[in-house]
């Protein structure tokens, strides 16, 4: 998603909609993947909406401030009704997409200083998994 998402914001999208649906619960790696996304977009103008969230991953992104970057599931969309084409379609774009370990280690821990920044409490609740994550990308770097 991150791949896809960052491609999709450099070649000029101010829209990005993110289908919560089959999701039945969101970890931090993924949620400050959002954050990150929601970020880039605002910077040149657009924005980050959340589909079919449910009460627990609402529940989720508004625990952690993220509902200040993004739309979770605005009313006047402009995707409302397009859902099960969009889905169908993007099951094929995305198959195959996989990142080596490294980058991935870089990943995790880019979405977890994400997460820190968005919100002051969010920064004790990871500063543990920060630590750790910048001492293993750190140890690989040296090789």
């Amino acid at each position: 998603m991150k791949e896809f998402g960052e491609v999709r914001v450099r070649k000029g999208e101010k829209l990005l909609v993110v289908d919560l649906q089959d999701c039945s619960g969101m970890d931090s790696t993924f949620m400050g993947t959002l954050a990150g996304l929601a970020n880039r977009l605002k910077e040149n103008g657009g924005e980050l909406e959340v589909a079919d969230a449910g009460e627990k991953n609402r529940a989720s992104l508004e625990d952690l401030g993220l509902d200040f970057l993004m739309e979770i599931e605005p009313e006047e969309a402009v995707w409302k009704g397009l859902e099960d084409k969009a889905r169908d379609f993007l099951k094929l774009k995305v198959a195959g997409m996989r990142a080596g370990t490294q980058m991935h280690t870089r990943h995790i821990l880019e979405a977890h200083q994400l997460l820190s920044e968005a919100n002051e409490g969010n920064q004790e609740k990871f500063s543990g998994v920060v630590s750790l994550l910048e001492k293993q990308v750190a140890e690989k770097e040296k090789g």
